[in-house]
């Protein structure tokens, strides 16, 4: 079986390897491919795991040998699903993925927000606190989240993520 990963550096910029992968068949690793390259590096592929390059109905019919297509992501709208179809070729997608580290980046925000991090980080190297004239240095008011309440718009496998670390927060504290 012959296995193509069409974008390997965007799900995997080195902190992954494939070698599980590589258990099922003859694993080849393309960093990045155009879309103009898609049918010449898939043409003899039974699997093709991709992100986000775009499977239109003509790449898909020119596919002879593949049985599946995997979306390395939540979604698979870059996928003629019809034509799939119409060739027999599976489609699936990771409906999991990134739940954790999207919710972690909810926190990043948040506390972006509240604390101005990027805004304090930049006139801390541009030399203005060595120059304040207190001791204590702000640029901003710093908005402190004791007591405040987090609102969770969708309760998908993220919103579901977000809430279970601030509950777990909570418990801590």
């Amino acid at each position: 079986m012959k296995i193509v990963i069409v974008e390997g550096y965007t799900v995997n910029p080195g902190d992954l390897n494939w070698e599980n992968i590589a258990t099922f068949g003859e694993l080849i690793v393309y960093e990045r491919t155009s879309e103009h390259l898609i049918v010449e590096r898939c043409k003899d592929a039974d699997i093709i795991l991709s992100n986000k390059l775009p499977f239109n109905r003509e790449t898909i019919l020119a596919l002879p040998k593949t049985k599946l297509i995997c979306v390395l992501a939540t979604g698979y709208n870059i996928i003629d699903i019809k034509a799939a179809r119409e060739k027999n070729i599976s489609v699936c997608n990771v409906p999991a993925y990134g739940i954790a580290s999207v919710a972690q980046h909810t926190f990043a925000l948040l506390l972006e927000l509240t604390n101005h991090v990027g805004i304090h980080a930049k006139s801390v190297v541009d030399g203005e606190w060595q120059h304040a004239p207190d001791w204590c240095y702000t640029k901003t008011p710093i908005i402190e989240i004791a007591d405040k309440i987090l609102g969770i718009i969708g309760f998908g496998n993220i919103g579901q993520q977000v809430a279970c670390t601030v509950s777990r927060i909570h418990q801590r504290a």
